[in-house]
């Protein structure tokens, strides 16, 4: 086992004490404003551009990305940075596209959105799946990804860190809301980028410099063929995921994250202007780059300096990065950073939890219940949530790796999702029947697909154990799909857009809105119309921006290619 330092401790300590404090002092100073919509929930919808980017980019970067990407890095090089870099895109279209539909009809939620563009029974099915994945993905995945880390450096048991960290960070998020949340979110994203740049600089002083670093990765890549530094893999590459494959599925599942999901855009929601939450979207864009070089290529390093005697258990690599290349100190700063982005996401997600339940799902029933009881009731959720997300964590350690589950899981939950909101604010047809159609349809033909397919095999072989029949019918579709066909997930989230979308046009067709139908408002008639509308002079101008955003990608995939 792996350890560090009580020095570092001390320091992971004061960081701890520090965060929380901070949180609570927001929050008890927001508690004046703390109306449901106003204060608890939005922030008071006063958010500027650069809280919001941080908070976007924040919320993002959780436990799993620091761990799982500098897992990844060592495993398959580069390649899995597209998650990365081809947010910037999706990003781009939030912005553009989303934003405006979202702020001019000032809803709370997204399901809320959802449910002026279609109707009513759409805004549910959003309301529960976006609370489920909160739960199950930005909690569970990061609670056990944090664990794992935190068990290695300093063995401290892996429930005992999972509850601790959970409950520090879910007292500052219940009493401040999302000002709070924002708040310590802006401060976690300095810190966490500060412990990712301490542990990138120390593996390439460890690896004798630039030149040294990259002659290491060009010895592991022909002894590991999946570790290169190019972004863009053939078909048949040892990682698993050709180019395709990001191409074609990564617009499905960043549109569902970026543009679609709770937890992410509820910051987007709380800017005090369309100009501030559009340029803090592009900002996060930008931010979004680092990632690649922070994260993915500090583990693609450390295989170079590994080679010849490489870590067995990957899941554990980031801790051995931790013990192998930093003075102690700098490890307290890095195990801080850890816990930064840990607490920030689940800070994100208990806020989300807590807004969706009580205006989603609880107001739905009691129209009439004051701001004070629907905060209460939100407070209640997240506690809910919490316990769930906890008794999930052990299933996450049957994922190959931490960034393929918590990918495999995306990749089935946002090609309905993604469709109804693609088509719903570029498509004046698409109609509240046939979204509701899709939604559903959507959900058990992705579900099934995964269940059958993508599911790690240890969960059929526990069923098989209760129930041998339908188990062992489990484990023979895995068996003779991975024989016989075996497309990447990323390529089947592409499949099952198409899927869902062929459902939403001929749903809509047989089954049409009236013309004059309040949805149709929320349209785009033209594409061309988003950038049109009024922007901040000069480098403020989001126009300007997004073309600058995009001349960046083009030039680092042409060099990373």
């Amino acid at each position: 086992m792996l350890r560090i330092g009580g020095v570092d401790l001390v320091i992971l300590a004061a960081y701890l004490v520090a965060i929380v404090s901070f949180g609570l002092w927001v929050g008890v100073r927001q508690r004046r404003r703390a109306t449901a919509e106003g204060g608890y929930f939005l922030a008071g919808r006063t958010l500027g551009w650069a809280p919001v980017g941080l908070a976007l980019f924040s919320t993002n970067i959780s436990t799993v990305h620091l761990v799982s990407l500098a897992e990844q890095g060592y495993v398959n090089g580069l390649a899995f940075g597209n998650f990365e870099w081809m947010a910037a895109f999706t990003l781009i279209a939030l912005a553009l596209f989303f934003v405006p539909f979202y702020l001019q009809t000032r809803v709370a939620t997204l399901p809320d959105f959802l449910e002026r563009r279609y109707s009513r029974p759409c805004r549910d099915y959003l309301a529960v799946v976006s609370i489920i994945s909160a739960v199950f993905i930005h909690i569970g995945f990061s609670l056990y990804a944090g664990a794992v880390v935190l068990h290695a450096l300093f063995g401290i048991n892996v429930w005992v860190s999972v509850v601790t960290l959970t409950i520090l960070t879910g007292v500052y998020t219940l009493v401040g809301g999302l000002m709070a949340v924002v708040f310590t979110e802006s401060v976690e994203t300095v810190v966490l980028l500060l412990g990712a740049v301490c542990i990138t600089v120390f593996a390439f002083l460890k690896a004798g410099g630039i030149d040294g670093a990259m002659e290491l990765v060009a010895a592991a890549g022909e002894k590991f063929p999946a570790a290169t530094m190019s972004m863009l893999r053939p078909r048949g590459d040892p990682s698993g995921i050709p180019w395709y494959g990001f191409l074609l599925g990564y617009p499905v599942i960043g549109l569902w994250y970026w543009c679609a999901d709770q937890t992410i855009v509820q910051r987007v929601l709380g800017a005090k202007s369309e100009n501030d939450a559009r340029v803090g979207a592009l900002f996060a864009g930008f931010i979004k780059i680092l990632p690649v070089f922070l994260f993915v290529l500090p583990g693609l390093v450390y295989l170079g300096i590994t080679k010849d005697a490489p870590v067995a258990d990957t899941k554990a690599v980031y801790a051995h990065m931790i013990q192998a290349l930093l003075p102690v100190g700098v490890r307290g700063v890095v195990a801080a950073a850890l816990v930064a982005a840990l607490m920030s996401t689940i800070s994100g997600a208990l806020n989300s939890i807590a807004t969706l339940f009580s205006y989603d799902l609880y107001k739905r029933f009691r129209p009439e219940a004051s701001e004070r009881r629907t905060v209460l009731v939100g407070r209640i959720a997240t506690l809910i949530a919490v316990v769930i997300a906890i008794a999930w964590t052990p299933f996450v350690a049957q994922f190959k790796t931490i960034f393929d589950g918590i990918s495999a899981l995306i990749c089935f939950i946002a090609p309905p999702i993604t469709t109804v909101f693609v088509w719903g604010v570029f498509w004046k047809p698409a109609s509240a029947r046939g979204a509701l159609v899709t939604l559903w349809s959507g959900f058990v033909v992705c579900g099934a697909c995964f269940v059958l397919f993508y599911a790690p095999p240890e969960w059929a072989k526990w069923l098989a154990a209760v129930a041998p029949g339908l188990g062992g019918a489990w484990v023979g579709c895995l068996a003779w799909y991975s024989e016989t066909v075996a497309i990447p997930y990323m390529l089947a989230t592409f499949i099952l857009f198409f899927v869902c979308s062929v459902i939403l046009v001929v749903a809509s067709r047989l089954r049409p809105d009236p013309e004059n139908a309040p949805g149709r408002q929320l349209v785009w008639g033209n594409a061309l119309d988003a950038f049109r509308r009024p922007a901040w002079p000069g480098l403020g101008d989001y126009r300007l921006l997004s073309a600058l955003l995009v001349g960046v990608m083009a030039v680092l995939y042409v060099v990373f290619r």
